[in-house]
């Protein structure tokens, strides 16, 4: 115990950036020693689909910022925009991914979402160039891939169908589309050598997943050969297509491959930009990740609270067939649907696909809030400690969105404008690059589908059960009935 209070004095010692700092708010944890008590507590509500609950419980009870320690590490969480905004911006260089690269760095290797410094300086200036407005606003891709998507939706009325499985086909086929110029098509045929890619990339993901969660304890697990098998065949089926762009640039492709390459697509105008087969690579798969996991799990959200809201479907579908008249929309038309804006916002408030992100404080720096009695002064954070912000609790605290914070209600954004409250895409330098052709792809969705569904039922009466992995879903699905308009 007397070791263990020393080193934390010793990492709060007086330093001229600690001055005015105030105590920070801790756990009260049973475990002073190793805080195994709040490892457990963690486990067992992620087991019980209650994690986030649990995190946003312990910042009504707390606060909206307060430390913890375990097995001698000391972190702190945060639900404070201020807070936020200081490590995503203000103080930017002050933290790095942490854990995160040796987690991730096996499958998605020197990728914008696994690296810091000049190395992420150099992805995000190579990616930036292939999310601009004319690649964005090209939706016949997408109405490619949505018109198979309805094929395999009954408009009966009467026939249950789970949408979540569906969209998470529909980003998978979509996405690859756009950086491959080749689609798996998981909605309908698709080759054996696509389908394994397929399994391979979801397995990849579900162990990249579990080590986030076995935290500390990652180091003890045996190596799961099936999932190292995993990364290698997802790594090695895009380099084909890496190796294919590359090559007709040179002017040594073959004839199918100039007929695939009429329209402009993400490894096509990557490989003009660079000759780094790694590089490029490394930058699809970490794409790849957002295109379809993220999206998917917005769709997943959205359709899942529609389903109990037929009043918003039908005010959405009024407005669509308003605006619309049945015909299509091309980019133009979905920025001027207002309130299906609106829609989509909300659910990003209340399911932020990506609910909970840490970082590491690469030296000793400061947050402005959450010390002293109040928890409104500044706080020292000492380099090392692991900064946990949690979006989710924090687009629900009523002092910020209300008292029905907790409540779905389209109509708040009439009203309300938000800056750093709002965080569905993250914030500062490491924005999501990819945010508008997600927002733009969700939209043209749900656009579609009040155009072609009358009615959506949901038929599962069992509360929302967060399953949490990379990104937010629902444990239950989403189940539901459609009837054709």
């Amino acid at each position: 115990m007397a070791l263990y209070r020393s080193f934390f004095s010793k990492r709060q010692r007086p330093d001229p950036l600690n001055q005015g700092c105030q105590p920070l708010r801790m756990y009260p944890h049973k475990d002073r020693i190793f805080g195994l008590d709040f490892v457990y507590q963690n486990v067992t509500t992620f087991r019980r689909h209650k994690y986030l609950e649990t995190l946003k419980n312990r910042y009504q009870t707390l606060g909206t910022t307060y430390g913890v320690r375990v097995f001698n590490r000391r972190g702190i969480l945060t639900s404070d925009p201020e807070n936020i905004k200081t490590i995503l911006s203000t103080r930017f260089k002050d933290y790095s991914l942490g854990n995160r690269v040796p987690i991730m760095g096996p499958l998605l290797g020197r990728g914008i979402f696994v690296s810091d410094g000049q190395d992420w300086s150099h992805s995000r200036a190579l990616l930036r160039p292939n999310f601009v407005k004319e690649q964005v606003a090209d939706l016949r891709m997408i109405e490619t891939h949505l018109a198979q998507l309805l094929k395999l939706i009954p408009s009966d009325g009467r026939t249950v169908i789970e949408l979540q499985d569906l969209f998470l086909r529909f980003t998978l086929d979509s996405a690859t589309d756009f950086l491959f110029g080749h689609s798996l098509h998981t909605l309908s045929r698709g080759t054996a050598k696509d389908q394994q890619f397929g399994q391979a990339f979801a397995l990849a993901l579900d162990d990249i997943a579990l080590q986030f969660r076995l935290g500390p304890w990652r180091a003890l697990r045996r190596p799961n050969r099936e999932a190292l098998a995993a990364y290698e065949i997802c790594r090695g089926y895009v380099e084909g297509f890496v190796s294919d762009a590359i090559a007709y640039r040179q002017g040594k492709a073959n004839s199918s491959d100039k007929n695939s390459s009429d329209r402009s697509y993400f490894l096509k105008e990557l490989a003009q930009a660079t000759d780094d087969r790694d590089r490029i690579r490394d930058e699809l798969l970490n794409i790849l990740i957002a295109g379809r996991d993220t999206t998917a799990s917005l769709l997943g959200s959205l359709f899942y609270v529609l389903a109990r809201h037929p009043d918003v479907w039908q005010k959405l579908r009024s407005e669509v067939a308003a605006q619309l008249q049945g015909a299509a929309p091309n980019y133009e038309q979905l920025r001027n649907l207002q309130y299906t804006r609106y829609c989509i916002n909300e659910t990003l408030r209340l399911y932020p696909p990506v609910p909970n992100n840490t970082k590491m404080a690469v030296c000793d720096t400061i947050l402005p809030r959450g010390g002293g009695p109040k928890g409104d002064g500044p706080v020292f954070v000492p380099k090392g400690c692991t900064m946990i912000y949690t979006v989710y609790a924090m687009h629900r605290r009523t002092d910020l969105f209300g008292p029905d914070a907790e409540e779905y209600r389209p109509e708040r954004w009439a009203t309300q404008r938000f800056s750093w409250e709002f965080l569905p895409f993250n914030g500062g330098p490491r924005i999501c690059l990819g945010q508008q052709y997600a927002l733009t792809e969700a939209m043209y969705v749900l656009v579609r589908f009040a155009q072609t569904f009358q009615t959506i039922e949901a038929r599962d009466s069992a509360p929302w059960t967060e399953q949490l992995t990379l990104t937010l879903s629902s444990s239950n699905g989403v189940k539901v009935r459609l009837k054709g308009a």
